[in-house]
C-alpha cells in the first residue's frame, strides 16, 4: 500500500527558497545555506521534503529539484541508518515512482539516490528493487525503461560482488542474460547502458556471466561499427577487458579484432580512440602479443605516433602556440601541485657490480612518469590519447625489443625533421617512449641522435625544449659511458640551461631529467659539481612552488650521487645559505617540509662533518616534528572531535632526516640526542600502528645504534621485545630495517645479547627459509644471524643446520664491507662450535667463501683453518672427490685465497 505523506505549506516555501539561495555565487550566503540545512536536518521528515521537491515539484525548475535530491543523497549517505522507519519507506518509494522522469536530470538524480541507498547495505532489505527495475526495463515508455537502466548501471557499478552472492540468491543470473536482450535496442543511450552494466562484472570472471560469454562476444561484434560514439567506446572498453580476463574466447577472433581497433584507434572521437588505444597496452602484456601483432606492425605504430601529436585545445590550453613563453613570474595555482610521497628509509646492502648507493627507498624505482610514457603534468588531463599512445609504443618497445626499429625508423625520419613542431614533438615523444625497450638496437644511432637532441633543447617552442629533456634523460645511462667531451659535457651544458628556462614547464623537465642524469653518472659529476650547483642554487631565485619541489630533489639526488665530494667549502657555501633559509621560512605545518627534509637529509649524509654547523636546528626541529605529532595523535584518540588526526608523514620524514643525521654525522650526533627526549619519543615511534613510522623508528634506531650507543643502551630491555615483535615478513620494509637494527645493537651490546636471542632467532631462521622472500630481506636476515652467531656462537650454532645453505646463497653476491665482515666470522665461530651443522652443505659454505675479494686477514685465516680442517677430517681421497665437483673458478679462488 501506498504510504500519503503531505508537505505543510510553510515548510515546503521555507526549503524552496534555500535551494534557491544555494545556487548564488556568494560564499557568505552559501555559507549560512549550509547552516541552515544543518538545522533542518534534526527535523525527521526534512529528508520527506527533499525527496517530495525533486519527484513531485513539476513546475519547479529542473537545478532545483535535482539540488534538492543531491541534498538528500548527502544526508543518506552520512545519516541513513537513523532515519525514521517510514522516512525511509516514503523515500524508497518515491524514488521508484520517478525513475522514469521525462526529465534527463531528474532521473539521474533518482538513479544515484537509488544507488546510494543500495550501498547503504539495503540492496538484501529492499528486495522489491531490483524486481521493479528489471519489470520497468520492459516498458513501452523510454524514460521508464533508460531511468530504470540507469539506476541499475549505477548499482553494478557499486555492487557488483552482492550481485552474485549467496545472500542474495544471485539475481545475476536474471540480471545478465536481461541486459543482453537490450545490447540491439533501438535507442544507443539503452545499448549503451546495457554494454555498461555487463562490463563491470567480466573483471570479476562472474559466472553468470561466462556461461553467456559467447553470445556476449557476438552482440559485442555486431554493435562494433555502432554509429554512437558512446557505444563505440563500451564496445571497445569491453574487449580490452575480455583481452585480459578470456583471451582463449578471443583468440580465434583476434586478427579481425586487431583490424577493428586499429580502426578505433583513429576514431574522431577522442574518447573512443583513447579506449581503443587502452587495447594496446593491454595486448602487450599477452604471451601471443609477438605473434598476432608482429605483421601488422607498419599498419599500427603510424597510428600512434599520430596519437602522441598534442591536439589542437591542448596547444592553446599549454599555451604551447607561443614562442617567447616566459610564464615563470605567473604564481604557481595550489591545484596544479600534486600530492608527493615520501619513501620511508630502508637499509640496503651494496652487491658486486651493482650501483653505489647504500640507501636506497623502500622499493622498485618508479618508472621516470605515467606508464614510462610521457612527462606532462597534469594540467591538460591526467589520462589522453597521447600519454596512453605512448605508453603502448613503450609497451611494445619492450616486446618487440630492436624488431620494432626497422618500421618505426622511417617514420622518425619523417617527424624529427618535420617543419610542424607539433609533428616533430611527437617524433622525440616517440623516441623517447622506445627508449627502454629498444636500447640494444638504437646504441648504433645514438651518436648522431644525441646531438641532434641536444640541437632541439634551445628550440623556440617550449613543449619542443620540454620534451627533449625527457627523451635525453631516457638516454642517460647511455650518454654517461661514451666519451665526456662528445656528449656528456655538452648534454649536462644544455640542460642546466633548461633548469634556468623562463618557462615553468620546461624548468620541471629539465629538473627531473637532471635527477635521472645525476642516478645514473654518480661521481662522473664530479669535475662539474661547480656550475651545477651554481646552476641549482640560482633556480632557488627564480623557481614558483611547484617546481621548488623539484629542485629540492635534483638536489637531494646530486649529494646521494657525488656522496662526499660535495664536503668542501666552497661547494657548502654555496648549497647550505638557500637551504636553510627556505627552513627558517617554512612553518612546522607546511607540507613544503616534507621534500626540504628528504633533502637536507641525503645533504646531511654526504657532507658528513661539512654539516655540523647547521646540524643543531635542524635535529632540534626533527625532534620537536615529531613530538608535536605523537602530542596530536595522543589528544586526536583521547577526544577525536575536538582534536584532528595529525599528518604522520611529518614524523616519518623526520624520522629519517635523523637518521641521515646520525648517519652523517657519526659520533658528533651524540651531544645533541644527549639533550633531548629523542630516546623517550622514538620508543614511542617504534610502537607506532602505521608501518611507515615504525619502518622510519627503527632504521633511526640502527643509525643511534651506530653513532652513539650509550644513549641507547639503557633502553634495550624495552627495545629489543619491540623489534622481535616486528619481524613479521607481511610488511617487507619495516621487518628488514627492524632485522637491521637488531644486527647492530648484537655488535655493540655482544656477549649480553644472549638472553634476547631466543625473542629473535626463530623468527629470522623462518624468515631466511621463506620461499619468495626477497632479497634485500634475505641478505639482511643472513647478515643479522651471522652476527648474533658473532656474539654469542654458542646460542646459535645448535641450529646451524637449519639456515646455513640458505645463509651462504644470500650472502655469495654482496660487496666486502664491515657487514659482510662480522656476519662470516660469526658462520665461522659456528662452524667451530658445531662442524657437524656444515658438513651436508660444506659446498656452499666454500662458494661463499669464495665470493669474497680482500678478506681481512685474520678472516682469511679463519677460512683456511675450516677448509684444512675438514679436509683433514674426510682424508684426500673423499676430499678430491668432493673438490672435483667445484666448477674450475671456484677451485682457483679458493686455491690463491686459502692455498688449499
Amino acid at each position: 500500500m501506498k504510504m500519503e505523506w503531505k508537505p505543510e505549506q510553510e515548510g515546503l516555501r521555507q526549503i524552496l527558497t534555500l535551494l534557491k539561495e544555494s545556487q548564488s555565487p556568494d560564499t557568505a550566503t552559501q555559507r549560512a545555506v549550509q547552516q541552515k540545512l544543518e538545522e533542518l536536518n534534526k527535523y525527521p521528515d526534512f529528508n520527506n521534503y527533499l525527496i517530495f521537491v525533486l519527484t513531485r515539484l513539476v513546475t519547479e525548475e529542473e537545478p532545483t529539484r535535482s539540488l534538492s535530491g543531491l541534498i538528500l543523497k548527502n544526508n543518506v549517505k552520512a545519516h541513513y541508518n537513523s532515519f525514521l522507519p517510514e522516512v525511509a519507506e516514503f523515500i524508497k518509494q518515491e524514488c521508484l515512482s520517478a525513475v522514469g522522469d521525462p526529465s534527463p536530470l531528474i532521473r539521474a538524480t533518482v538513479g544515484i539516490i537509488i544507488t546510494t541507498i543500495a550501498s547503504k547495505g539495503e540492496l538484501t532489505s529492499w528486495p522489491e528493487l531490483l524486481p521493479s527495475l528489471c519489470q520497468m526495463l520492459d516498458s513501452q515508455d523510454y524514460n521508464v525503461c533508460e531511468g530504470a537502466f540507469g539506476a541499475l548501471q549505477k548499482i553494478c557499478e557499486d555492487t557488483a560482488e552482492l550481485l552474485d552472492s549467496d545472500a542474495m540468491n544471485r539475481p545475476l543470473n536474471v540480471l545478465i542474460p536481461k541486459f543482453l536482450q537490450f545490447f540491439r535496442h533501438t535507442s544507443p543511450k539503452i545499448r549503451c547502458h546495457a554494454i555498461g552494466c555487463v562490463n563491470y562484472f567480466i573483471m570479476g570472471r562472474t559466472q553468470a556471466l561466462m556461461m553467456h560469454i559467447d553470445a556476449f562476444i557476438e552482440n559485442l561484434f555486431h554493435l562494433a561499427a555502432d554509429e554512437d560514439p558512446d557505444v563505440r567506446k563500451n564496445v571497445c572498453h569491453a574487449l580490452v577487458l575480455l583481452l585480459e580476463v578470456r583471451l582463449d574466447r578471443l583468440i580465434p577472433h583476434l586478427p579481425n579484432i586487431i583490424e577493428y581497433m586499429l580502426v578505433r584507434t583513429q576514431d574522431p572521437k577522442e574518447g573512443v580512440a583513447l579506449e581503443a588505444c587502452e587495447f594496446w597496452l593491454a595486448l602487450a602484456e599477452q604471451n601471443v602479443c609477438r605473434e598476432v601483432l608482429g605483421p601488422r606492425l607498419p599498419a599500427l605504430l603510424p597510428v600512434l605516433v599520430r596519437g602522441m601529436r598534442y591536439s589542437e585545445m591542448d596547444v592553446i590550453l599549454l599555451r604551447g602556440d607561443r614562442d617567447d613563453d616566459a610564464d615563470d613570474a605567473e604564481p604557481d595555482r595550489e591545484t596544479d601541485i600534486r600530492p608527493r610521497f615520501h619513501k620511508p628509509r630502508s637499509h640496503t646492502i651494496k652487491h658486486n657490480g651493482a650501483g653505489d648507493s647504500t640507501m636506497s627507498g623502500g622499493g622498485d624505482s618508479d618508472t621516470e612518469s605515467e606508464g614510462g610514457g610521457d612527462p606532462d603534468d597534469g594540467s591538460v588531463s591526467d589520462w589522453n590519447l597521447r600519454k596512453c599512445s605512448a605508453a603502448a609504443l613503450d609497451a611494445l618497445a619492450n616486446v618487440f625489443g630492436a624488431d620494432l626499429l626497422p618500421v618505426l625508423f622511417p617514420i622518425l625520419k619523417e617527424t624529427l625533421f618535420h617543419d610542424d613542431w607539433v609533428i616533430k614533438e611527437s617524433g622525440i615523444l616517440a623516441l623517447g617512449a622506445v627508449a627502454d625497450g629498444c636500447m640494444g638496437g638504437m646504441v648504433p644511432h645514438l651518436p648522431d641522435l644525441v646531438p641532434y637532441l641536444v640541437c632541439c633543447l634551445p628550440e623556440s617552442k617550449a613543449l619542443v625544449r620540454a620534451i627533449t629533456c625527457w627523451t635525453l634523460s631516457r638516454y642517460s645511462h647511455w650518454i654517461v659511458s661514451q666519451s665526456h667531451d662528445l656528449y656528456l659535457r655538452p648534454v649536462l651544458t644544455e640542460l642546466l640551461k633548461r633548469v634556468l628556462d623562463n618557462n615553468k614547464r620546461v624548468q620541471e623537465a629539465a629538473c627531473s631529467a637532471f635527477a635521472t642524469l645525476e642516478e645514473e653518472a654518480c661521481t662522473e659529476l664530479v669535475p662539474y659539481l661547480g656550475y651545477i650547483l651554481q646552476t641549482l642554487v640560482f633556480a632557488f631565485s627564480k623557481y614558483q612552488h611547484k617546481n621548488l619541489l623539484i629542485l629540492y630533489d635534483a638536489i637531494g639526488t646530486l649529494a646521494d650521487s657525488v656522496g662526499h665530494h660535495l664536503n668542501k667549502p666552497e661547494y657548502i657555501n654555496l648549497l647550505m645559505p638557500p637551504l636553510i633559509n627556505k627552513w627558517n621560512v617554512l612553518k612546522d605545518e607546511d607540507k613544503d617540509l616534507f621534500p626540504l627534509l628528504e633533502c637536507l637529509s641525503s645533504v646531511a649524509t654526504a657532507l658528513q662533518s661539512g654539516f655540523l654547523p647547521y646540524c643543531e636546528p635542524v635535529f632540534r626541529r626533527c625532534v620537536s616534528l615529531i613530538e608535536q605529532t605523537l602530542n596530536q595523535n595522543i589528544a586526536n584518540s583521547q577526544s577525536p572531535e575536538q582534536f584532528e588526526a595529525p599528518d604522520k608523514e611529518f614524523m616519518i620524514v623526520a624520522l629519517d632526516l635523523l637518521s641521515g643525521l646520525a648517519e652523517g654525522l657519526d659520533g658528533h650526533i651524540e651531544r645533541l640526542v644527549l639533550n633531548s627526549n629523542l630516546m623517550q619519543l622514538l620508543y614511542q615511534c617504534m610502537q607506532d600502528p602505521m608501518p611507515e613510522v615504525r619502518q622510519s623508528s627503527f632504521a633511526l634506531l640502527g643509525d643511534l645504534t651506530k653513532a652513539c650507543f650509550q644513549h641507547v643502551l639503557p633502553y634495550i630491555p624495552e627495545f629489543l621485545p619491540i623489534l622481535g615483535a616486528n619481524l613479521n615478513p607481511e610488511l617487507i620494509s619495516v621487518c628488514n630495517n627492524a632485522t637491521w637494527a637488531i644486527g647492530e645493537i648484537s655488535i655493540k651490546l655482544g656477549q649480553e645479547t644472549s638472553k634476547y636471542i631466543p625473542l629473535v632467532l626463530k623468527h629470522l631462521v623462518e624468515i631466511i627459509n621463506r620461499p619468495n622472500t626477497p632479497k634485500t630481506l634475505l641478505e639482511n636476515t643472513a647478515i643479522t644471524i651471522g652476527r648474533l652467531g658473532y656474539v654469542c656462537p654458542h646460542d646459535v650454532a645448535p641450529v646451524l643446520h637449519q639456515f646455513v645453505r640458505q645463509w651462504c646463497t644470500s650472502l655469495r653476491n654482496i660487496r666486502d664491507n664491515d657487514e659482510k665482515d662480522s656476519a662470516f666470522r660469526g658462520i665461522c665461530q659456528m662452524i667451530q662450535v658445531n662442524p657437524a651443522g656444515v658438513v651436508p652443505d660444506f659446498l656452499f659454505f666454500c662458494d661463499a667463501v669464495a665470493s669474497w675479494s680482500h678478506p681481512k686477514d685474520d678472516l682469511k685465516d679463519m677460512f683456511t683453518e675450516i677448509l684444512h680442517g675438514f679436509k683433514n677430517q674426510v682424508g684426500d681421497e673423499n676430499w678430491r672427490r668432493f673438490t672435483d665437483q667445484f666448477p674450475v673458478q671456484l677451485s682457483a679462488r679458493l686455491s690463491a685465497m686459502c692455498g688449499i
